[in-house]
């Protein structure tokens, strides 16, 4: 199919080389020309594994990228909308989705034949129906369900796991106006043939998306919750909490063989120092809000919003019960970014731990593989210094906090053999063994 992507950050970026890596053609539009220009050169403009990889192999013959979105539209028979819907005040932001939807429509009034929008953005259920189809159509000329095809397609894609995600679908949703669009969508789909489809209308698949988002979010401030009581109590650990919970056959089934099939989300939802990144804290924050206009409270995903913004915090917590005071002391904060494989900072648990390290006075170093960049827009100059090398940054320090879990900081227990005063690690991922540092303290211990 020839297929026109509006908007090239993780989502669209990702989306347009992976349909092209499965075979099709693929315009991807943004008004960044920087940003085109490196597409064209084969360039990602965002961190993510695999992906320039993909760029290589699609660039110049089923992948391209431009500015003009009309030529772009006129030129394909389906066009998705990827644009960023950030959540402001008490809503999500549909300024970007409502001026692509216009300018898709304006391409579209003279285009003959029959062309389906889709919109992969993650709108609150009622958008596409509410806000799009009419803009849509106003600036069109012509009506959906007749000249125009109108869909949602939401993307289930993990940062710094995008590509993969993307070849190897667990499950695709389509959501039509009609079955002429649904089918339509699922002719683009019918390269990922192992995938489960879910044929539905545009606001069941919003909700979809919105709800897989907000359970994940739940699952993970509940360990959390039950984390910061193990340590409160005393004497438990929540690692060993959680695998027992995990170990339920409901949760990790066993077959007959007596093999036990351990899904990857039990470790996904372990206990640590909340979570970040552009989807949860939004995704979780506009339902709340959109339930709220329902005269609806939302009440645990207020509470669990509420939790995760408190997390951070245990960690200064842990700090200051080994250090009693933060002032002059030498921290040294491993990760940046708010998950591995991935620079992206939003929402990030490392940085309301740094601003407070700072405002209590610690002398903060920080090392993070790819997230350096990000951090130095993030933080003023001269509230931390940066680290090139993990077995240097460890050396004088008071304190290692293991914030983000990168595959290297495994090596963080050796590396301290090298080291004569050893320093407090806490870990806020528990992601090492708690007996392999010689002063080890940690999130739910």
């Amino acid at each position: 199919m020839r297929v026109s992507v509006v908007g090239t950050g993780y989502v669209g970026l990702v989306s347009g080389v992976c349909l092209a890596a499965k075979g099709h053609d693929v315009i991807c539009v943004d008004v960044d020309r920087e940003k085109v220009e490196l597409i064209n050169a084969g360039t990602p403009p965002i961190y993510e594994e695999g992906l320039e990889a993909l760029m290589a192999a699609t660039v110049g013959t089923r992948l391209r990228a431009s500015t003009d979105l009309e030529g772009a539209v006129r030129d394909t028979e389906l066009t998705l909308i990827a644009v960023g819907t950030p959540f402001v005040g008490d809503e999500i932001d549909l300024t970007f989705v409502k001026s692509a939807t216009t300018q898709i429509g304006t391409a579209l009034r003279e285009k003959p034949g029959f062309h389906t929008v889709a919109v992969k953005s993650t709108v609150v259920p009622g958008t596409t129906d509410s806000v799009v189809l009419p803009a849509l159509e106003s600036s069109s000329g012509k009506r959906v369900g007749r000249e125009l095809g109108l869909g949602m397609n939401p993307e289930f894609l993990r940062e710094g796991a995008a590509v993969q995600d993307f070849m190897n679908p667990d499950r695709i949703v389509l959501g039509g106006v009609d079955d002429r669009t649904t089918d339509v969508l699922e002719e683009l789909y019918s390269v990922f043939s192992e995938a489960s489809i879910v044929r539905t209308n545009p606001r069941t698949a919003e909700m979809i998306k919105y709800a897989a988002n907000s359970l994940l979010a739940t699952m993970i401030s509940f360990s959390n919750e039950i984390a910061n009581l193990s340590a409160a109590l005393g004497g438990i650990d929540v690692v060993d909490v959680m695998k027992g919970v995990h170990l339920d056959h409901r949760l990790q089934p066993i077959l007959d063989n007596g093999e036990r099939i351990v899904p990857k989300f039990t470790s996904y939802v372990e206990a640590g120092c909340g979570f970040g990144g552009s989807c949860f804290p939004k995704d979780v924050r506009a339902l709340i809000a959109h339930g709220k206009r329902q005269q609806l409270p939302m009440s645990l995903l207020s509470s669990v919003i509420e939790v995760n913004e408190s997390q951070p915090m245990e960690i200064v917590r842990l700090l200051v019960k080994h250090l009693k005071s933060l002032s002059g002391k030498r921290v040294l904060v491993l990760g940046l970014a708010f998950k591995p494989g991935t620079n992206d900072m939003r929402e990030s648990p490392a940085i309301p731990v740094i601003n407070q390290l700072v405002k209590d006075g610690a002398v903060v170093a920080a090392y993070d593989p790819i997230a350096q960049p990000e951090a130095e827009e993030v933080f003023e100059d001269g509230q931390v210094s940066y680290q090139s090398d993990l077995g240097k940054a460890i050396e004088g320090v008071d304190a290692v906090v293991l914030m983000t879990m990168w595959e290297e900081f495994q090596a963080l227990p050796e590396l301290l053999q090298r080291v004569d005063d050893q320093p407090v690690v806490i870990d806020g991922r528990r992601m090492l063994d708690k007996h392999s540092v010689a002063r080890y303290d940690g999130i739910g211990l």
